[in-house]
Order: structure tokens, then C-alpha cells, then sequence
């Protein structure tokens, strides 16, 4: 009989990082419930969105009186990296069919990391899913729970939930810096997401990492491709 689900090390990190990410779901839903989003609103945001980053700062615009425009802006400008992820997960999983479009919806932080933290494509798609619908469904049920709690919950940081998502993303990390250039290149990209928080809108920090890690990557790949056609004469031009 085939095997149907395999209980492999990119599902147990993907189970993992869905439930460190989908508890953060109670303070998204006690936020916007808190930032006058009545409970639908709230779970539409989490449902069709569904990225963290951008509903935080929807809300957040929201619940300073900002208006629906800058709140509309302010989501789109921390989605843009979801876009990127979206190129490099195609390329990866090479998705077919209705698989594709679900696959773009699910395309987030977490099951991109998740995905690219394995070496084997069959570990990277198993990745991907169990981390891109963990993700959704437990976002979407915890949610619901902090909507429905609202300010029962009092501030959801206490519950230290804010830090859940980030320890998360430090297991994905810590694995792969077990090289220099990977620890070179982390280190460099924090020191500008930290520069440029003070001076720059939320969303083009990280975006500005990411320019620093691309930038890294095409470098080393140009790098890589000169030294392999050197040893047989064709010379880049």
C-alpha cells in the first residue's frame, strides 16, 4: 500500500513552526477586534490576506485613525516580499493546476523558509505544504479565539505569544549557519534591517535585507560561473 503521509524531519519542523505562528493568531484577532474590526472583518483579513506582517499593519493604521488608503498601503508595501517568495517556491515545487493557485495563496514567510531549509525536493514540498496549511489553519482557528476573547485577553504580549513567531524563524536559521559566509551574510542583513528601522517605513527594512542577501547571491553565483568556464578557456565577456 502507498504511503500517504510520512512523518519526515520537514513535516514535524513544518507542524512546528505552525503551531509557534498560528498561537500568534490570538493577538492579530484581540488587536483587531481592539482596533474596532468587528469579528468577520477580523477573520476575512486573516483568511484572504493571510500574512502577518501586513495584517499587523493594517491594523495598526486603523487603530491610529488612519485612513482605509494608508491602511491598503501600508499592507501591500510588507506584502511585496511575498512576490518574491512566490518566484523562488515556483521554481522550487513547480506546482501544476489548482496546486499553483493554492500554492501562491499559501506562499508566506514560514512555508518558504520551511521549504528552503531542505535539501531534498521531495522534503521541500512536504515542507512547504505541512508549513503553508498549518499555517492557514491554525491562523484563521486562533484567530477566531482572540476576536471572540477580544479584551479579555488584556495585552497579548504578556502571553509572550509576539515572541513565538520570531524563536520560530531562529530554529529555521540556526541549522544553516554552519558555514561562515551564511553567519556573514545574516550578520549583514540584520545590521541593515536594524539601521534602517529608525529612518525608513515598516515593510522596506526587511525588504532592504533582502536586496543585501539578492545582491549577495547574484554575486556569488556570477562568481561561481566564472570559475567553472575558466578551467575550460571560455572566458565570461
Amino acid at each position: 500500500m502507498r504511503q500517504v503521509f510520512s512523518w519526515t524531519p520537514a513535516v514535524r519542523m513544518g507542524m512546528s513552526i505552525s503551531l509557534a505562528t498560528g498561537l500568534y493568531g490570538i493577538s492579530f484577532g484581540a488587536l483587531a477586534v481592539a482596533a474596532g474590526l468587528n469579528i468577520w472583518q477580523a477573520m476575512a483579513l486573516s483568511a484572504m490576506m493571510f500574512t502577518g506582517g501586513s495584517q499587523f499593519a493594517f491594523i495598526g493604521v486603523i487603530a491610529g485613525g488612519g485612513a482605509g488608503s494608508a491602511a491598503v498601503g501600508a499592507a501591500t508595501l510588507l506584502g511585496v516580499r511575498n512576490a518574491v517568495y512566490g518566484m523562488q517556491m515556483n521554481a522550487m515545487l513547480q506546482p501544476k493546476g489548482w496546486r499553483q493557485l493554492l500554492s501562491a495563496h499559501v506562499t508566506i514567510d514560514e512555508s518558504a523558509a520551511t521549504a528552503s531549509g531542505q535539501i531534498d525536493a521531495a522534503e521541500q514540498r512536504r515542507g512547504f505544504w505541512t508549513a503553508g496549511i498549518g499555517v492557514f489553519v491554525l491562523w484563521n482557528a486562533f484567530t477566531l479565539l482572540g476576536a471572540l476573547l477580544g479584551d479579555a485577553l488584556g495585552d497579548p504580549r504578556q502571553w509572550g505569544l509576539d515572541g513565538a513567531a520570531v524563536a520560530a524563524f531562529l530554529g529555521l536559521l540556526w541549522p544553516r549557519l554552519q558555514q561562515r559566509e551564511p553567519v556573514a551574510l545574516a550578520v549583514v542583513c540584520a545590521v541593515v534591517t536594524v539601521l534602517a528601522v529608525p529612518v525608513l517605513p515598516p515593510g522596506l527594512p526587511i525588504l532592504g535585507a533582502a536586496l543585501v542577501g539578492a545582491v549577495w547571491g547574484w554575486w556569488r553565483s556570477a562568481r561561481y560561473a566564472k570559475e567553472v568556464k575558466a578551467p575550460t578557456g571560455k572566458e565570461l565577456s
